[in-house]
C-alpha cells in the first residue's frame, strides 16, 4: 500500500504540516511502498504494530455502494473492503439500505484490528438529504438523492438567496428542504435536516443535528463566516438546520452498544465527515494552490485548490472550504456514462491501445449521456453531440476522449476567468484514471502535467479525517 499526505493538526486542513498529525509537503516526494500489517500464524498482531496501537477508520458512501479504509498514523492501509447497497424498489427504504450497508462494513472489519480503532469518519454524496424525526432518528419521508431536483421550490429559493448563490439550483439541499416544508402537512415540530453522512454517523454516536461545513454548503451555510446567513436564519424552517462543525471534528465517543457489538475501544471517537468528492480530493494528496483533482467516473468532476473563493450558479461553480484555501469546481455530465452507452469495457481497453494520443482528433463532439449539462455550461436543455460517427471505432473513441478533454480544459479556463487560481497540475481519480491514452490526450489538450492520483478511494480521505479528529 502507499503512504500519502496526512491531514494536519486540530481544527485545520492546513497544508503546511506544522504540529499534531500534520506532515510536510515534502512527504509526497518521499512516498514509500508499505505492506499490510503482518499477522502471526495464530492470527495475532505482530509486535511492531502492537507498539503503535492506533488505527483510523474512514467509510465512503457513494452512489452505488460503500467502502472502508483502515489506516495508521503513517497512512499505511491495514484493511479495505466494500459493499454494494441492498436492492430496494421502495424509495423510503433507501435509508434502511444505507444502515444495513454500514453495519455490514463494520462486520467486515478484521476483529483483531477493531480494538485499535481510535476514530471513525464517514463521507456521503453531496446534497443527499434526509428529514429526520428528532425524537426517534427515523426519516419522515424518503431521502432526497444528490441528483434529485425540486423545481417547485426553486422560485422561492432564488428570491431568498443572493444572486447566483450555490443554493440557487433545483438539486440543492435548500431546494429539497423548501420542497418538503411546503408539501408536508403534518406537525413539523420534531423535524431536523441531516445529510447522508450526518445520519450514518449519528447511528454510531447518537447525537442528532450535527453536520460539517462541506455537506452544509448547499443548504446555505457560509463556511467563510462560519455561520448561516441572516436571509436563511430568518425563515420559519431554519430550526431544522443542523449545527455545523469543521470536517474531522470529534463529536462523541461511539455508542456503548456499537462499541460492544464490534469490539471498538472505549476511547473510540466519531468525527464529522464530508462529501464524497472532498474525501476523494484529500485522498489524492494535492496540497498546493493550482493543484487540481479531476474525477473521471460516470461524470467528470473537477476540484481546484485556490486562494480565492468562487461561487456562480450560472456556470455550476461553487467552492468548498479547505482551511484557509478553497476547493473550487463543478461537475459536468460528460464522462464514463456516455462511453459505456457506446462501448463495452473490453472495447474501451482494446480501442484505447490503438489511439495515438499525441495526434489531435479533428472530430468535435459534446458527449453527454442524455440532454442537460451542469458545468462548465449550465444548460438543462443542452443536447448531446456525438455525430458524425466515423466508420473506424478507434477514430470515434479518440474523438470522444479528446472532446471530453476539451470540456475539462474549458472548465479550468472558466474557473480562471472567474478569479480562481490558475491550474498548474492535475491529479486524476476514478475509473478513467486507468486509461493511459486518455491521460496523454488530456495532458496535451490541457498543456500541463496530468498524473494518476496515488490513492483514488474516497474512503482513504475519510480515514484521514478520522486521523485528524483523533489528534484534537
Amino acid at each position: 500500500m502507499t503512504a500519502l499526505m496526512l491531514l494536519p493538526a486540530p481544527h485545520s486542513f492546513a497544508l503546511s504540516g506544522h504540529g499534531g498529525c500534520g506532515l510536510s509537503r515534502n512527504f509526497l516526494s518521499r512516498i514509500k511502498r508499505h505492506t499490510v500489517v503482518k499477522m502471526s500464524s495464530k492470527g495475532s498482531l505482530d509486535e511492531e504494530f502492537q507498539g503503535r496501537k492506533r488505527l483510523y477508520l474512514g467509510i465512503d458512501f457513494g452512489t452505488s455502494g460503500a467502502r472502508y479504509a483502515l489506516i495508521d498514523k503513517q497512512g499505511i492501509v491495514h484493511s479495505e473492503g466494500k459493499r454494494t447497497y441492498g436492492q430496494t424498489n421502495v424509495a423510503m427504504n433507501r435509508a434502511s439500505s444505507w444502515k444495513e450497508t454500514l453495519l455490514s462494513l463494520l462486520e467486515d472489519l478484521p476483529p483483531t484490528l477493531c480494538p485499535y480503532i481510535s476514530s471513525i469518519s464517514i463521507d456521503g454524496t453531496s446534497a443527499t438529504t434526509l428529514i429526520i424525526d428528532s425524537t426517534t432518528g427515523e426519516p419522515l419521508c424518503k431521502p432526497f438523492l444528490y441528483n434529485e431536483s425540486c423545481p417547485d421550490a426553486l422560485p422561492f429559493v432564488t428570491s431568498l438567496a443572493p444572486e447566483n448563490h450555490t443554493v440557487c439550483a433545483g438539486s440543492s439541499t435548500l431546494s429539497k428542504l423548501v420542497s418538503w416544508w411546503n408539501s408536508h402537512n403534518s406537525d413539523k415540530g420534531n423535524a431536523i435536516l441531516m445529510h447522508q453522512s450526518d445520519w450514518l454517523l449519528w447511528l454510531l454516536h447518537g447525537k442528532l443535528g450535527v453536520s460539517d461545513y462541506n455537506n452544509a454548503l448547499k443548504v446555505g451555510y457560509d463556511p467563510e463566516t462560519e455561520s448561516y446567513p441572516s436571509w436563511l436564519v430568518s425563515q420559519p424552517f431554519s430550526y431544522l438546520l443542523p449545527t455545523v462543525k469543521p470536517p474531522g471534528t470529534p463529536i462523541e465517543s461511539i455508542k456503548e452498544d456499537m462499541r460492544k457489538q464490534f469490539g471498538f475501544p472505549k476511547d473510540c471517537v466519531v468525527c464529522t465527515g464530508t462529501t464524497d468528492s472532498i474525501a476523494a480530493f484529500l485522498a489524492a494528496g494535492a496540497t498546493l494552490p493550482g493543484k487540481a483533482v479531476t474525477s473521471l467516473g460516470s461524470t467528470l468532476a473537477i476540484k481546484l485548490l485556490s486562494t480565492s473563493r468562487i461561487e456562480d450558479s450560472r456556470f455550476g461553480v461553487y467552492s468548498h472550504r479547505l482551511d484557509d484555501k478553497w476547493l473550487v469546481g463543478g461537475a459536468s455530465n460528460t464522462g464514463g456514462a456516455v462511453l459505456r452507452q457506446i462501448f463495452t469495457d473490453d472495447q474501451l481497453e482494446l480501442l484505447s491501445q490503438q489511439i495515438n494520443p499525441l495526434v489531435a482528433s479533428t472530430l468535435d463532439y459534446y458527449p453527454l449521456p442524455a440532454y442537460g449539462e451542469r458545468f462548465p455550461i449550465a444548460d438543462p436543455n443542452m443536447q448531446p453531440r456525438l455525430h458524425p460517427r466515423p466508420e473506424n471505432d478507434v477514430h470515434y473513441l479518440h474523438g470522444i476522449l479528446e472532446s471530453i478533454a476539451r470540456i475539462e480544459a474549458k472548465a479550468f479556463g472558466l474557473l480562471k476567468e472567474l478569479g480562481a487560481t490558475e491550474v498548474e497540475e492535475v491529479y486524476t481519480a476514478g475509473g478513467g484514471a486507468k486509461n493511459e491514452a486518455w491521460r496523454k490526450i488530456r495532458e496535451r489538450v490541457l498543456g500541463i502535467p496530468v498524473r494518476r492520483a496515488e490513492h483514488t478511494e474516497a474512503a482513504y480521505g475519510a480515514a484521514l479525517l478520522a486521523l485528524k479528529g483523533a489528534c484534537q
